[in-house]
């Protein structure tokens, strides 16, 4: 894990324990990374209870309650499908956030549309404040997933420093 994923991890800990508040994770193309760096953090059983690594679709499907028709109509690799996998990974956990991941980290995999390097991002609160971007990365495998993770966990940074407190 980067010296940057680790300091968000811990920044984002910290916050969500403020706030008493917690997060899950829903991955594809990481595999799991995102949880990984948030449960580096001594502590994050405070704030993380689940993380859901659903890399195939059939997993997105059974886990997440992705819909075969987003999966059909937009891919694996979409916004709309980040959109509900992070909105299962909130029903199913509990948590009160949510980030999923969906992406192409290559070497192969890419297309036009969908080129090596494109990852798409899903936020969601409770009570439904969602976000979903997109970037495309350069670099090998690891720098994609790497940059995936960094990027995650900013996102989530920013969405709870902008978002009033669930509680209280």
């Amino acid at each position: 894990m980067s010296d940057k994923a680790e300091a968000l991890a811990r920044a984002l800990g910290q916050r969500l324990a403020a706030r008493g508040e917690s997060v899950t994770t829903a991955e594809s193309c990481t595999g799991g990374r995102i949880a990984g760096a948030i449960t580096d953090v001594a502590g994050s059983s405070g704030w993380f209870g689940y993380g859901f690594v659903s890399y195939s679709n059939e997993a997105k499907q059974r886990l997440l309650g992705v819909s075969a028709a987003t999966l059909a109509g937009h891919g694996a690799v979409s916004a709309a499908t980040v959109a509900e996998m992070a909105a299962g990974a909130l029903r199913e956990s509990g948590a009160d956030w949510a980030v999923a991941v969906s992406g192409v980290a290559g070497p192969g995999g890419g297309s036009v549309d969908k080129p090596v390097g494109l990852v798409w991002f899903g936020l969601a609160q409770r009570g439904g404040v969602e976000k979903v971007f997109s970037r495309r990365f350069g670099g090998d495998r690891a720098a994609v997933r790497a940059a995936t993770v960094e990027v995650a966990l900013a996102a989530l940074v920013e969405a709870v420093d902008a978002a009033p407190p669930l509680r209280g």
